[in-house]
């Protein structure tokens, strides 16, 4: 039986993730907050968070490592605990926290595969941030040799725990804004299938964003240049897999 829990990255996100807790509390499932070394105001927040909600566990980073990072303790923590599934979820409110119930249904049909959003976005998007998605999106088409990753970078996901522990076991994963690229890219070279749902995506109003323009953008691609010679390698495997179906 699929056991379900929620995964929440936070570094200093205090404005919306009480509103976050109080809308997933109806879903009744387990939640584990990775706070990422959160200033010392940010730690007392999340401390009386995790005294009211009996269904939040609370771990913590004593140094920041990124969002992947936070992911990544998450994601083992969950599977450790003997979960299924995990719902990564962001603590900042962009997501449409409705959706969940249908991506755990997506998840239910197609037990294996992850389960991804796939942004709709309104005019809140910045447009830098909007037109670069659609670079990551080609490099990611390369990479993959196929267009079965419609979105790599939405952090609105299910993963199956067993194929990400799995994956964790043998590669060490980017621990920043990569994480959602490259954990995507390298269970899709595991045989792992993703599934899309089309959900609105917003940027809140006096949102915190800790995406640095420079670090992040590098980082990104020099992940994709390493993508780019892993596929190199595994192209025999993945255009065999396209013969085959």
């Amino acid at each position: 039986m699929n056991q379900f829990c929620i995964v929440i990255p936070n570094y200093n996100h205090i404005h919306a993730i009480a509103a976050v807790l109080d809308e997933l509390k109806a879903l009744q499932l387990p939640i584990i907050m990775v706070d990422d070394g959160s200033d010392e105001s940010a730690k007392q927040v999340f401390s009386a968070l995790d005294a009211e909600y009996d269904f939040l566990t609370l771990l913590t980073h004593a140094q920041n490592q990124g969002k992947g990072g936070a992911v990544q303790t998450g994601l083992m923590y969950a599977h450790k605990q003997g979960f299924s599934h995990a719902i990564q979820v962001d603590a900042d409110g962009q997501h449409s926290l409705d959706d969940i119930t249908k991506l755990i249904e997506l998840s239910h049909c197609a037990p294996n595969n992850v389960i991804s959003g796939c942004p709709i976005y309104d005019s809140s998007v910045p447009k830098h941030r909007y037109l670069s998605r659609y670079i990551t999106h080609f490099w990611v088409w390369v990479e993959t040799l196929s267009f079965d990753i419609v979105d790599s970078m939405c952090g609105f996901r299910v993963y199956p725990l067993s194929a990400v522990e799995e994956l964790m076991s043998k590669q060490a994963l980017g621990k920043r804004m990569d994480f959602d690229i490259e954990i995507l890219v390298r269970l899709y070279w595991q045989g792992v299938k993703v599934t899309f749902l089309p959900t609105q995506v917003i940027y809140p109003e006096n949102g915190v964003s800790h995406f640095r323009a420079l670090h992040d953008n590098v980082g990104i691609s020099w992940l994709h240049t390493r993508l780019f010679f892993g596929m190199l390698l595994r192209s025999p495997k993945l255009l065999w897999r396209k013969v085959v179906g």
